[in-house]
């Protein structure tokens, strides 16, 4: 088998519901090239934690166009110029700090603490919205709605439009596949208008708070005028497409893979309905062990880098595939056994460095809630299905559906 086979056959979807033994197999070159301006794919724990704070490594949209590498609906498609994940500092890190003001600590400490109470509501409506069901679809029924719902609330999205994203998410997230084969230009045309569709609506919103300001995040976005100055009212619209996007679909996939890992493992999942403070033990490994992003694609080398004695030269495409990294044997003990009880889980599955995942404390919240009350509701669930049917997405991975069987809803 051929390098270049192993890199088709990772973001091959017959492989989407077990990549790992290809992982496994990727690790045993760390630094795998493709020929013809192939990317660069590295695999090892170390090496990819290294890279993620390196400031050689560039996320800025025009590097990437350079590098031969497509952005996932670029300003020249859409009008809007790329959200901070885009971007290198300084301009990455002034838009990340005036997000972060109205998102959280130092300046909105108890943001989300205070949710706590309406994420629960939430919850609890979904589950007892499943009545007397014998069997369910935890994606559509249960693990897409929450985030959803709750990134809408967060942002100030009224409640009667929650439905409308679907549409515009579903085809924006598939743009960021970097390899779905032949209906590649039918894929970014359909990704370009609905993060037009999803720029003009939030653009009628933006008018709205800028004239009434209310007690939301886009209001905050819109009025800020801290240190750093405000933002454009392009740059809130972009940055406000980015947190509706990026901060529910991770969350959808860990809830899903949560699940899905809970009912073949279990035990944990019967210490978990005894014991709801595990919850934060088993979301921290399962971002290691089923990490809802697989890998990062959409970055460049903006000078000469050496991993392993190897050169990856200045303008190359470099993957880090962070699944690999996070079941590395030289980082982790028996990387392969989903183990809640470890005692040092320092996984990869929010990233590192500058571009961190920017809703980390979000995303554990809501999955520690949510699998809490699954493990505390549900009746005798088992699976339909194992494997369930995954999602085509190589970089976000998941189920698209996961059917279980339940004897009903405890109270």
């Amino acid at each position: 088998m051929t390098q270049a086979s192993l890199l088709r056959r990772i973001t091959d979807y017959a492989n989407r519901a077990n990549p790992y033994p290809l992982y496994e197999e990727l690790r045993k070159t760390p630094v795998l090239h493709e020929e013809d301006g192939g990317p660069y794919l590295i695999s090892s724990y170390w090496d990819i934690l290294g890279l993620l704070h390196d400031p050689r490594i560039s996320s800025d949209a025009a590097n990437l166009a350079a590098a031969g590498a497509d952005e996932m609906g670029g300003p020249e498609a859409t009008g809007l110029p790329p959200s901070f994940i885009r971007l290198d500092p300084p301009e990455h890190d002034r838009l990340r700090r005036i997000a972060n003001r109205s998102f959280g600590p130092p300046h909105c400490p108890r943001r989300l603490d205070s949710m706590r109470g309406e994420l629960h509501e939430i919850v609890s409506g979904l589950l007892d919205g499943l009545g007397g069901a014998q069997q369910i679809d935890l994606v559509d029924q249960f693990a897409y709605p929450f985030p959803v719902t709750v990134i809408c609330r967060l942002l100030g999205v009224p409640r009667e439009d929650e439905p409308r994203f679907r549409s515009w998410v579903d085809p924006i997230v598939a743009s960021l596949d970097p390899d779905t084969g032949e209906n590649d230009a039918e894929r970014k045309r359909a990704a370009q208008e609905a993060r037009m569709q999803l720029g003009m609506y939030l653009a009628g919103l933006v008018e709205q708070r800028s004239k009434e300001p209310r007690d939301d995040m886009l209001s905050e976005l819109v009025t800020s005028h801290g240190p750093d100055g405000p933002m454009t009212t392009m740059e809130v619209l972009s940055t406000a497409v980015l947190l509706l996007i990026a901060g529910h679909e991770t969350t959808v996939n860990l809830i899903t893979n949560g699940m899905l890992t809970l009912l073949r493992n279990p035990e944990f999942l019967q210490r978990l309905r005894d014991d709801p403070g595990l919850s934060v033990n088993i979301v921290e490994e399962l971002l290691r062990y089923e990490p809802p992003v697989q890998l990062v694609p959409q970055r460049t080398c903006i000078a000469d880098i050496e991993v392993r004695g190897i050169t990856v030269p200045k303008g190359s495409k470099i993957w880090l595939v962070l699944a690999a990294g996070n079941r590395d044997p030289e980082r982790f003990t028996d990387p392969d056994r989903f183990d809640p009880d470890r005692g040092d889980i320092q996984h990869l599955g929010f990233g590192s460095g500058i571009h961190s995942c920017f809703g980390a404390p979000l995303a554990r919240l809501e999955a520690q809630i949510a699998l809490t009350e699954l493990a505390r509701r549900l009746d005798n669930p088992s699976l339909v299905e194992d494997p369930p049917p995954y999602r085509q997405n190589a970089v976000l991975r998941g189920p698209r559906h996961l059917n279980m069987n339940i004897d009903g809803l405890r109270p």
